[in-house]
């Protein structure tokens, strides 16, 4: 009979005769570990408890006790909801079973209608049952032709089975269901105690917008109740600070699908905290030597096809429109190829280096409809973007003062939570980078000798360069827990190359500059909505919608004085209205500071005939009475500073 050999990781080895499984390995070295087994781990590939294996390997067996055995557990939280809508609709059709870092999910699909958020509770109850009870989970091979009568008419099943190169195929079975096995899970349900349905949602079927929508039913699992109660915590806060919720709430933005999926409106409130961060990117660029420019969203293809953003990006532009008179015009997918026009349309000198270009540039990209979310992913943005062109000597020097004013820029946002990630090709896969590797070498080297001087820590990330040349990303974490990247500045010489790019030297002769790419704040829409989110909605003074609510007590005795305030605030350019709704005083002031308002006044007999104001502050229970010389000292400096209270 056939021996297989096994190592485990303590370095020993052993052999078995076939047929063997992993229970029956566990049970063979200790009568505990068989009991505590979950699962086997064969060459980092995780296998069920009872399968018969076919090789032999490095093996590992999984407890409760390994980092893997939480994916077990909620790989089977996703087999038991499988088996509950099953239960519940018995012709349902089943779509994906996986796993992921924040539980599992299981998509399904029903000819008459989806499975709605208001059913969750009946299927929970359904799965509470089978856990109580200990439902037995059987282990079935079937042949492929077996498991093909077995799956009948369910077209996802039977994709996700024809897919795999096998032929014999795992079902589990609970109480009488059979359901394809998409993932390893564990021995029994007794650990799948402490689990919650949390959502459903609309997907297509592989993540392809081509194919048919889904739903998807979103669940979480944890071996502790106090995890689970913590980790659905954390949830409430997501949402909480949900920049899409916020939005609703606060009548900041809209998409209206009627229109177009990815492009949202911005109503007056939202139209003016970008507004307001316009200017401030604007005014601060000019001060660092920025000159504004604006040029055109379209653009002839041959321009993207010269700068490569065609042969490397095509699949996130969209589809060229020809013209009458066949002159091909392409949506701007970036705005390097203009600022490149500018800088092409004079002669320059090195006296005029470096030469500092910037724009809040409109730009579209393709993005699919199941990515976008919010104002975080579009296909309408503008970037505030910025190029500089300079010298070789120039480049660190440079670099240094772009990151000086990124830094600036974060503090007066008050952002503190961010890492610096070097971003080089791959030295493994150099195919899909500008072919230089002298380019490379150098321009990397720069950018790293430029961290080091300011004394600056960072991490490294090889694969991570643009195609033209290395980077550095400034990444931060959102609110919502999301890793992403806030800020970057890139080296590039291939597009001074291709568009032959001069400058006349000092010594009378032409040279290729180098071109610098850089955002600061990435765009309005992915940075408005990172502000929502970290703020909670709750905008500091400076950038507030609307920073001063009046509410006088009686619009008949107070409001022409409440009035008479609002025109002198408004004439400091302050963000001020008078609340003329006539409601009862509790509910106007209570409704200030859920619109997260960050001054509220309120005027009556005492405030007219003193010419006071009675100001409470967002976030404060108690208010002050002021001046109103004073209340415009403190309001006037609380925007000066940011509101950094420094």
């Amino acid at each position: 009979m056939a021996k297989l050999t096994f190592e485990f990781p303590d370095g020993s080895q052993r052999a078995f005769e076939t047929p063997v499984t992993v229970v029956q390995i566990a049970q063979s070295i200790a009568v505990s570990l068989g009991k505590k087994a979950l699962a086997g781990k064969l060459d980092e590939q995780l296998v069920d408890l009872e399968q018969p294996l076919e090789q032999g390997g490095h093996l590992q067996i999984i407890t409760d006790q390994d980092p893997e055995a939480l994916q077990i557990l909620r790989a089977t939280g996703a087999q038991l909801l499988a088996t509950a809508v099953k239960k519940q609709f018995s012709e349902i059709k089943l779509g994906q079973l996986a796993v992921d870092e924040d539980g599992f999910y299981v998509d399904t699909d029903k000819a008459d209608r989806q499975i709605s958020v208001d059913e969750l509770a009946t299927i929970t109850k359904k799965m509470q049952q089978m856990i109580k009870q200990n439902a037995v989970i059987e282990r079935h091979w079937l042949s492929q032709e077996d498991a093909l009568a077995e799956i009948g008419s369910d077209q996802y099943q039977r994709a996700l089975l024809e897919a795999r190169q096998q032929t014999k195929f795992l079902f589990y079975k609970i109480n009488g269901v059979l359901t394809l096995a998409q993932t390893v899970i564990a021995p029994s349900l007794k650990a799948l105690k402490h689990f919650k349905l949390l959502s459903v949602a609309g997907a297509y079927w592989q993540g392809k917008s081509s194919n048919p929508m889904l739903q998807r039913v979103y669940g979480t699992a944890f071996y502790q109740e106090a995890d689970l109660q913590a980790d659905l915590q954390q949830r409430q806060e997501a949402h909480e600070r949900d920049h899409r919720v916020i939005g609703n709430n606060l009548d900041l933005f809209f998409v209206d699908p009627k229109v177009g999926a990815g492009l949202p409106y911005w109503m007056p409130n939202g139209a003016t905290i970008r507004r307001t961060i316009e200017r401030y990117i604007t005014d601060k660029e000019v001060a660092n030597g920025y000159q504004h420019v604006y040029t055109p969203v379209l653009a002839n293809l041959d321009l993207y096809k010269q700068s490569g953003h065609w042969d490397h990006y095509r699949e996130d532009m969209f589809p060229p429109m020809t013209m009458d008179d066949d002159e091909q015009l392409e949506l701007r997918p970036m705005n390097c190829p203009s600022h490149i026009q500018i800088y092409n349309h004079h002669i320059r000198s090195y006296r005029e280096l470096p030469l500092r270009i910037a724009e809040l540039g409109m730009m579209h990209r393709y993005e699919k409809s199941g990515a976008l979310s919010g104002l975080q992913r579009v296909r309408e943005m503008t970037l505030n973007d910025g190029h500089t062109f300079v010298a070789p000597e120039q480049i660190q020097d440079e670099f240094k003062r772009i990151l000086n004013l990124m830094v600036d820029v974060y503090h007066d946002f008050d952002i503190d939570n961010y890492t610096f990630r070097l971003s080089y090709r791959d030295p493994q896969n150099t195919e899909k980078y500008f072919d230089d590797d002298e380019m490379w070498n150098k321009a990397q080297a720069m950018l790293k000798g430029a961290m080091d001087d300011l004394g600056l820590e960072y991490v490294e990330a090889e694969g991570e360069a643009a195609f033209y040349g290395p980077k550095l990303d400034v990444q931060t974490k959102t609110a919502l827990g999301n890793e992403e990247t806030l800020s970057t500045i890139q080296l590039d010489f291939m597009l001074p190359e291709r568009f032959d790019l001069k400058y006349v030297g000092e010594d009378g002769q032409e040279h290729r500059p180098v071109m610098i790419h850089r955002g600061l704040v990435s765009t309005m829409e992915r940075f408005t909505a990172y502000l929502i989110e970290i703020y909670k909605g709750a905008f500091p003074t400076w950038l507030a919608p609307k920073q001063i609510q009046i509410i006088p007590v009686s619009e008949e005795k107070h409001g022409d004085y409440a009035h008479h305030l609002n025109e002198q605030f408004t004439a400091l350019k302050l963000r001020s209205s008078v609340d003329q709704r006539g409601e009862k005083m509790g509910y106007l002031i209570r409704d200030a500071q859920t619109h997260k308002i960050p001054y509220t006044i309120v005027v009556g007999d005492d405030e007219k005939q003193q010419q006071t104001v009675s100001v409470r502050k967002y976030g404060e229970d108690d208010s002050r009475s002021l001046s109103v010389a004073d209340f415009e000292k403190e309001i006037l400096q609380d925007i000066a500073t940011y509101s950094r209270n420094e």
